[in-house]
C-alpha cells in the first residue's frame, strides 16, 4: 500500500502564515565565492588554471524587524490570536511558534512550509531539530513517503539526510550541504550537538575532521545561514542555548504543547482539531481493582444492559466450580441473584454476595454485603496484576472485533496496539534460544480464540468477513516490535530521560519499515505488542485501540499515550477517511478507544487537565475586563470597541439576564435562550448582539469541552437495531413518498453571474479605511499613589481619527489570483467582474487590500450560491432507498445523556445529537396529540447537492383533524435567523426544497412539506 496525501485548507493556512511573515523580502538565490583553488600544477597556455569555490546560503533578511512585526500582527489578527506588541527573541534570534494538535500533520506542514519559503524567497537550507531518535526516524520516514506528493506540487525534491556522526557518508553530506542550489535538509536530534560529560559524539560537530578537509561540521552548516525548524521545542531543555551556534536566519517552533511561546502565528489546538474533525474521537475503558475482603473473591463487572422489556441486567465474570475444576466465566445477573449459588457454591462468595441493586443510569452493581462496583472494576484479592491484564487484553480484543466488523466492508484495516514494560511478558527464550510465549501472548491467544469462536456462531455474519477470520489462527494475528539484541532476540528497550523513551534505531527502523504493510488486509498482523519506551515511533493511522499493560501508573502524559492513535484512518487505497468522505459517519468510524490500567475517572481527569493546560490562552469566563478589551462586529461588518462605560453596561446586562454566574461563567440559560432565539440584550447593543452571542457560545463550548467519553458508561448497546414493526408500518406511507432518489443538473450562465456580481459589489461593498487615532491629553492637577497604580494620572482632552495613507512598499497582491482562489472561478471571469464595477468601488482596494479581497470574494460567492439555486433542476431517477438503511449495525449510547426512551419514534430509543433535538422530541413530538409516528432519518438517507450531500433531520407523520395525514420533513436549527445557519447549510436547505418539489410533482393527493423549524410550536404553525 502507498499512502495518498491530499491538500487540506488548515495545512495550507499554517504554511502560508509563515510565508506571509516575510512579505516584502525579495526572492533571491544567494551564491557567494568563498575560495579559489588550483585545479592542477600543469600550465595551460602558460597560465595556471584556478577553480572558484562557491556556496549557496539563505539570503539574509532584507526587510526590517518593524516590517516583520507589522506582518506578524496582521497574521495574528487574521488567525484570531493575541496580537504581540513587540517581537520576542531567543539569544537575539527571531523565533516563531506554530501550535498544532497531535495527529494533524505537523511534519507535513513544516515540509510544505520549506517548499513555500523556497518558492517565495529562494531560501533552501533547513535544519529540522528533534528531541529524540524516535521523532528523528519518524521525520525521515515522513519526508520519504511525501516526496512524490510534493514533487507533483512544486516540481522539486528535497535532498534530506540524518546527521549521524557514526555514519561517515552523512558527514560528507554535510560538506555538500551548502554546495548546491537545491533544497537541502539536515535532520538532527539535539543529542548530536548538546555537549555534556557523557556526550563524546556530540563533541564531533565542533571538531576538525579529516573526512571533510579538516573543517568543523558546525562551520560548514552555519555558513549556509540555515532556517531551524524545531519539532517539540518543549522537550529540548538547556539544548535550546545551542541553537545560536548554527547562526540561523530565524527559528520556527512546532508543537501541540509549547511551554514557552514566541510570536505565535498559527494555532490548531485540541478543541479546534476535534471540532473540525481532523482527529479521532477518544473513548476510554478504565480497568482497576477496587478493594479486597482478604478472601479469594473475584468479580469483574463488564457491562449493564438496559431494556424496556425487563429490569437492568449485569454481565459479570466470576469464578465457577465445574467438573474439570475452577474456571472464570461470564454470567448474566439480575436483582436477587446469589453468586454463591451461581458459582457452584464456592465459599468465597458465601458472605453476602447477593445482588441488591443494578443501577442502569450510574452503571453500578451493589451486593447485600455493601460491596459496590462500577463497570470496568475488578474486585477481590485474586484481582492480581495478571488477572487485570487479562481483562484488559480481553476488552481490547472485544473492541477490536466490534470495530473490525463495522469497517471490514469499507476496506479499512483495524489495528490494536499493546504497550508493555517487559518483553518477557510477551516473549521468553529457552536455554537453547528457542522462542516461548510470555503470559501476555498466552492470555491473548486464549481470549482471541474464545471471542472469535463466539463471533463465528453468528449466522448473519458477513460471508467475506467470516472467511477473513477463519483464515488465520490466533498465533498469526499478533506480533511484537521490540529492540533486538545481537542474537536476534527481543530485549527490553532502554528508557532514557524524563520522557522514558528509547534511542534504539533498529527498533524504530522495523516499525517505520512495516508502517504501510500493516495497513493491508494481506498482512495477517492486526494486534501489535511493543515496548512503551518505543511509543513515539508508533504513528499508524489505523490504530483504533491502545491498551496500556504496565505495572504501575506511569508519569507519561496521557496526551502522549493517546497521540499514537489520533490520526484519521485510511482505506486499502491509502486514502484518508476524512469528513468529506464520511460526512456524518466521521466520528463513528474515526474513534480511538484507550483500555487503561486505571479508572476512567483518573485517566480522564489527567487528560482533561493536560488539555486545559494547553488551552490556557482560551477565554473560559467573562469578567468585565474581557469586554473592555474586545472588539465586536456590527451589522455592517465594522469593528466596534466598547467604551469602559458601555462594557460595564453590557456586563451588568448579562448578569441581570442570568447569562453569567457568580464566577463569570456562561450559564445554561444563555445556551437555552440562544438556541430558542430568545437571547436578550438592551437596545443599546442591538447592532452587535449577534457577534456577542457568537462569541459567548464559543466561550461556553471551550469551557464545557470534554475530550473523552467513558466507553463503559454506554448502557444501551444493540447490534443490528431494527425499527419497531408496528410503528414502521405506520411510517411506511411517508417513507414510500420520500425514498425516491434524484439527480441534479445546473444550467449555469456565466454572463448572468458576472452581471449579478457587478451589481452586488457596486451596491454592497463597504471597505473600512485604515485610520489613525489621535488622542490628546494632559496630566491631572492633583493625584495620589492610587491614581498612579490605576494608570489614571492623565486626562483625555481630545480624540480624533484620520484616514491613514498606507504605503504597502514592495508588497504585491495578486488581486485576480486571490479572488479566483477564494471563489473557484476562472481568472478571466474575475477580470470581467472587476472591469465592470464602478471606479469608486475598485479604488477601495487601495484603502485596505486584504479586506477588499475578502469582501469581494464573499459577495461573488453569495451570487454563485443564489445563481445555482435559481438554475438547479432535480430529476427523478428509478433508484430508491432500501428499507435496510433503517437497520443500525451498532446502536450504543448512555441513557439520559445522549439516548432517551421514546414511544412514537420508529425505534424504542432515540439517539440525539443536541439539546435542541432532545427538546424537539421529548417536549414536542412525543407529547403532541397530532403526531402519529416519526423517525430521525438515518445518515445513509442523503440528498445530493452542489455543496455536498444533505441529510434531513426528521420525517414526521402528522394526523390532521379530517383524518388526512400530513407528511413533514423537518430540519431543526437552534435559531431561524439565517445568520446563525452557516452559508453551506443554508444552501443545502435551499437545494433540498427543490428536491422535495420534484417528489411532490409525482403525487396527486399526498404532499410532502419541508421546512426548517426551531421548536415544536413552529412546526405546528407551519402545518396549520
Amino acid at each position: 500500500m502507498k499512502l495518498k496525501f491530499t491538500h487540506l485548507d488548515y495545512q495550507e493556512k499554517a504554511a502560508m502564515s509563515v510565508v506571509n511573515l516575510f512579505k516584502g523580502q525579495p526572492n533571491k538565490l544567494n551564491k557567494s565565492l568563498v575560495d579559489r583553488i588550483l585545479k592542477s600544477n600543469e600550465l595551460i597556455n602558460q597560465v595556471k588554471e584556478w577553480e572558484d569555490i562557491s556556496i549557496f546560503s539563505n539570503n539574509k533578511l532584507v526587510i526590517t524587524e518593524e516590517e516583520i512585526l507589522k506582518n506578524l500582527q496582521e497574521i495574528q489578527k487574521e488567525n484570531g490570536l493575541r496580537v504581540d506588541k513587540t517581537l520576542k527573541k531567543l539569544d537575539d534570534i527571531l523565533n516563531f511558534s506554530i501550535e498544532m494538535e497531535t495527529g494533524t500533520g505537523k511534519t507535513y506542514v513544516y515540509t510544505k512550509t520549506m517548499f513555500e519559503l523556497n518558492k517565495h524567497y529562494g531560501w533552501n537550507k533547513f535544519i529540522i531539530m528533534v528531541p529524540s531518535i524516535a521523532i528523528r526516524e519518524g521525520v525521515y520516514k515522513s519526508l520519504e513517503i511525501t516526496k512524490d506528493h510534493f514533487f507533483e506540487d512544486y516540481k522539486k525534491k528535497i535532498r534530506f539526510f540524518i546527521y549521524d556522526t557514526k555514519n561517515k557518508s552523512n558527514l560528507i553530506n554535510i560538506k555538500h550541504f551548502a554546495d548546491t542550489p537545491d533544497i537541502e535538509v539536515i535532520i538532527m536530534n539535539h543529542q548530536a550537538f548538546n555537549i555534556n560529560k557523557n556526550s563524546l559524539n556530540a563533541r564531533i560537530i565542533y571538531q576538525e575532521l579529516d573526512s571533510i578537509n579538516s573543517q568543523k561540521p558546525i562551520d560548514l552548516i552555519k555558513r549556509a545561514n540555515p532556517i531551524l525548524i524545531i519539532d517539540e521545542p518543549q522537550k529540548f531543555g538547556n539544548a535550546e542555548k545551542k541553537f545560536k551556534e548554527f547562526t540561523p536566519l530565524f527559528i520556527l517552533r512546532y508543537s501541540a504543547t509549547h511551554k514557552k511561546e514566541y510570536n505565535k502565528i498559527y494555532k490548531l489546538d485540541a478543541i479546534d482539531a476535534y471540532n473540525e474533525k481532523l482527529v479521532k474521537k477518544i473513548g476510554v475503558i478504565g480497568i482497576e481493582q477496587v478493594g479486597t475482603t482478604g478472601t479469594d473473591s473475584y468479580i469483574y463487572l463488564d457491562r449493564i444492559n438496559i431494556s424496556k422489556k425487563h429490569y437492568p441486567e449485569a454481565y459479570i465474570e466470576i469464578e465457577t466450580k465445574g467438573k474439570s475444576g475452577i474456571k472464570r466465566k461470564e454470567i448474566k445477573v439480575k436483582n436477587g441473584d446469589n453468586l454463591y449459588e451461581l458459582s457452584g457454591e464456592l465459599t468465597q462468595y458465601k458472605e453476602g454476595f447477593v445482588v441488591e441493586t443494578i443501577d442502569g443510569l450510574e452503571n453500578k452493581i451493589r451486593f447485600l454485603n455493601g460491596i459496590e462496583l462500577k463497570t470496568g472494576d475488578v474486585y477481590g484479592s485474586e484481582a492480581n496484576e495478571n488477572a487485570i491484564r487479562r481483562v484488559q487484553i480481553r476488552e481490547t480484543i472485544k473492541r477490536h472485533f466490534e470495530k473490525e466488523k463495522e469497517l471490514f466492508k469499507k476496506g479499512i484495516k483495524v489495528l490494536s496496539l499493546f504497550f508493555i514494560d517487559e518483553v518477557s511478558k510477551y516473549r521468553k527464550y529457552g536455554d537453547t534460544g528457542n522462542e516461548l510465549k510470555g503470559e501476555y501472548a498466552s492470555f491473548f491467544e486464549e481470549e482471541y480464540e474464545k471471542i472469535k469462536n463466539e463471533i463465528l456462531k453468528d449466522v448473519f455474519l458477513d460471508a467475506e468477513y467470516r472467511q477473513y477470520l477463519e483464515t488465520h489462527d490466533a498465533k498469526n494475528v499478533h506480533n511484537g516490535y521490540f529492540s533486538i539484541d545481537k542474537k536476534g532476540r527481543f530485549v527490553d528497550s532502554k528508557a532514557k530521560g524524563k520522557e522514558k523513551e528509547s534511542d534504539d534505531i533498529s527498533a524504530y527502523d522495523l516499525i517505520m519499515k512495516d508502517k504501510e504493510r500493516l495497513l493491508s488486509f494481506e498482512e495477517p498482523t492486526r494486534f501489535i505488542f511493543s515496548h512503551s519506551a518505543l511509543r513515539e515511533g508508533w504513528d499508524n493511522p489505523n490504530v483504533f485501540q491502545i491498551c496500556t499493560l504496565r505495572h504501575t501508573h506511569s508519569e507519561i502524559s496521557k496526551r502522549q499515550e493517546i497521540g499514537r492513535g489520533l490520526r484519521i484512518c485510511v482505506n486499502q487505497n491509502g486514502e484518508r477517511m476524512d469528513s468529506k468522505k464520511l460526512e456524518e459517519e466521521f466520528f463513528d468510524i474515526n474513534h480511538l478507544t484507550i483500555i487503561a490500567n486505571e479508572s476512567y475517572e483518573n485517566f480522564a481527569k489527567q487528560l482533561q487537565n493536560e488539555i486545559l493546560e494547553s488551552l490556557k490562552d482560551r477565554i473560559t469566563s467573562l469578567p468585565l475586563e474581557v469586554f473592555e478589551k474586545r472588539e465586536f462586529i456590527n451589522e455592517d461588518g465594522r469593528k466596534v470597541k466598547l467604551k469602559k462605560q458601555d462594557a460595564s453596561l453590557l456586563y451588568a446586562d448579562l448578569v441581570n439576564n442570568g447569562y453569567l454566574n457568580d464566577k463569570d461563567e456562561i450559564t445554561d440559560k444563555f445556551i437555552e435562550d440562544f438556541e430558542n432565539g430568545k437571547f436578550n440584550l438592551s437596545e443599546k447593543f442591538k447592532d452587535i448582539k449577534k457577534d456577542i452571542a457568537k462569541f459567548m457560545k464559543k466561550v461556553y463550548e471551550d469551557r464545557t469541552f470534554k475530550i473523552t467519553e467513558n466507553e463503559k458508561e454506554k448502557n444501551i448497546k444493540i447490534e443490528n437495531f431494527e425499527p419497531d414493526k408496528e410503528k414502521f408500518e405506520k411510517f411506511k406511507e411517508l417513507w414510500n413518498l420520500i425514498n425516491k432518489k434524484t439527480i441534479y443538473e445546473v444550467d449555469f450562465n456565466t454572463d448572468e453571474l458576472i452581471q449579478k456580481s457587478i451589481e452586488s459589489i457596486n451596491k454592497n461593498l463597504k471597505i473600512t479605511p485604515i485610520k489613525v487615532k489621535i488622542v490628546e491629553g494632559e496630566q491631572i492637577d492633583k493625584f495620589e499613589k492610587y491614581d498612579l497604580e490605576k494608570g489614571e494620572t492623565l486626562k483625555t482632552e481630545k480624540v480624533k481619527y484620520e484616514n491613514l495613507a498606507v504605503d504597502y512598499g514592495e508588497i504585491k497582491y495578486d488581486l485576480i489570483g486571490e479572488i479566483s482562489k477564494n471563489t473557484k472561478l476562472l481568472r478571466k471571469t474575475i477580470i470581467k467582474i472587476l472591469q465592470g464595477i464602478s471606479r469608486e468601488k475598485f479604488d477601495m482596494f487601495k484603502l485596505n487590500p486584504e479586506e477588499f479581497i475578502l469582501k469581494v470574494s464573499n459577495l461573488i460567492n453569495n451570487e454563485i450560491g443564489t445563481t445555482l439555486i435559481e438554475n438547479i433542476k432535480y430529476n427523478l431517477t428509478e433508484e430508491t432507498y432500501d428499507n435496510s438503511i433503517f437497520t443500525i449495525k451498532k446502536f450504543e449510547g448512555k441513557l439520559d445523556e445522549n439516548v432517551i426512551k421514546v414511544e412514537k419514534h420508529i425505534y424504542n430509543y432515540l439517539k440525539f445529537d443536541s439539546r435542541i433535538e432532545r427538546k424537539f422530541a421529548e417536549s414536542g413530538l412525543e407529547i403532541g396529540t397530532e403526531i402519529k409516528v416519526y423517525a430521525k432519518l438515518p445518515s445513509d438517507f442523503k440528498i445530493e447537492t452542489p455543496v455536498g450531500n444533505y441529510n434531513p433531520d426528521w420525517a414526521i407523520v402528522i394526523q390532521n383533524g379530517d383524518e388526512k395525514n400530513i407528511y413533514f420533513i423537518a430540519e431543526t436549527k437552534g435559531s431561524l435567523d439565517s445568520m446563525e445557519i452557516r452559508e453551506k447549510e443554508r444552501l443545502k436547505i435551499e437545494y433540498a426544497k427543490k428536491h422535495f418539489e420534484v417528489l411532490n410533482s409525482i403525487f396527486e393527493d399526498k404532499k410532502i412539506k419541508y421546512d426548517v423549524v426551531d421548536n415544536y410550536d413552529a412546526l405546528m404553525k407551519i402545518v396549520k
